[in-house]
């Protein structure tokens, strides 16, 4: 439940806006950091299951937004089909753990997961695979993104390395990013609701989160052109391995 205090529920919204502003604006420049952002900075000051279904609307039509920006993008959903149905078999066999995990424990996960995909941008790690191997590997991987997004609420680890490592070109790695993320959104966004995070309520609160998402990831596109990509994501990796390994000390402490 949020806040019922009118100054302290004007203060929460302020902040959740800040938030999801900035996550926005760093989805805008690289193509992905909206949900790890949310998460991750949420997590500071609620459990990780109500961050968690605020981010459900604007990761929705971000994605939806991301997608759509690149004609085409039915042969590339048909080519990730086998992992999208294998990540919804995860979420839906680890369904509730976000929502009756204990706080700690959840936030710990979190962190983990966080800190791990900060790391493995920064060492720059670039595994290649053959088309066969993406073929053999596409349900592996979905699974296990499945079951880490159902724990956590962030859908990165290891899906994004997966997808990096398929040789697609800038654009078409863009657009396979914002299919997979929109099929992990919605398959979390049913787990919630299943576990009784994502009420009406929730779902409000999320619809309003939607407005400073869409402007920060209109203002991140407008300066793709202008920053450089790489030093930007390895900025916004650094901030997430700080925050993530802030998030596993928390939670025991």
């Amino acid at each position: 439940m949020l806040a019922t205090d009118p100054v302290q529920l004007a203060s929460l919204f302020m902040a959740i806006g800040a938030v999801f502003l900035l996550g926005g604006l760093v989805k805008g420049v690289i193509g992905l950091g909206l949900p790890t952002i949310v998460m991750g900075l949420l997590s500071l000051s609620m459990p990780p299951a109500q961050a968690a279904a605020l981010l459900v609307v604007p990761s929705l039509l971000t994605n939806v937004w991301q997608i759509a920006a690149r004609p085409g993008w039915w042969p590339m959903a048909k080519r990730l089909l086998p992992m999208q149905v294998a990540l919804c078999a995860g979420i839906a066999l680890g369904s509730g753990w976000l929502t009756r995990a204990p706080t700690a424990w959840a936030t710990a996960s979190l962190g983990l997961a966080l800190a791990v995909y900060a790391l493995l941008g920064l060492w720059s790690v670039n595994w290649t695979l053959s088309a066969q191997a993406g073929r053999w590997w596409a349900m592996p991987i979905g699974l296990c993104t499945g079951l880490v997004t159902a724990a956590t609420g962030v859908f990165v680890i290891p899906a994004v390395p997966y997808l990096q490592a398929l040789g697609l070109d800038k654009e078409e790695l863009v657009q396979a990013l914002g299919l997979s993320f929109l099929v992990s959104t919605v398959a979390l966004g049913l787990s919630l609701s299943h576990g009784g995070a994502l009420n009406l309520e929730m779902g409000l609160a999320s619809l309003l989160a939607l407005a400073p998402a869409i402007v920060g990831m209109a203002i991140g596109q407008g300066l793709r052109k202008r920053l450089a990509p790489a030093a930007f994501k390895r900025v916004f990796l650094w901030g997430l391995l700080t925050l993530g390994v802030y998030l596993c000390g928390r939670s025991f402490i």
